[in-house]
């Protein structure tokens, strides 16, 4: 069976766009939340952030061809901007630790 034809691969690809969605949707009123949403929506990116390493990191271990060359596209696509997928994880979470600074010194 492919990495793609998994069902619990298929269903966790569809929740974890979903979630990444609405929060995004979510986001575009981060302003306007009072301190507590604010640490609320950095909660829910954290969780998400990590949900898709682990996601990541599946693809990467597999040895589906399939999987293999996702992580391949991933890598080209981020090497267009010179980062690396752990880059952009760590930029991710450089910019979620500035969010709770500003939440925690205004």
């Amino acid at each position: 069976m492919s990495f793609f034809d998994s069902e619990i691969i298929q269903e966790e690809a569809k929740q974890l766009f979903q979630d990444y969605q609405s929060l995004m949707q979510l986001g575009g009123s981060y302003g306007k939340f009072d301190r507590e949403g604010k640490k609320l929506f950095i909660d829910q990116m954290e969780s998400i952030m990590e949900r898709y390493k682990i996601f990541m990191k599946r693809f990467e271990l597999s040895d589906d061809f399939m999987a293999q060359m996702t992580v391949k596209q991933l890598q080209t696509q981020l090497g267009q901007f010179g980062i690396t997928p752990q880059q952009m994880f760590d930029q991710m979470n450089l910019t979620l630790e500035r969010m709770k600074a500003e939440i925690e010194n205004p």
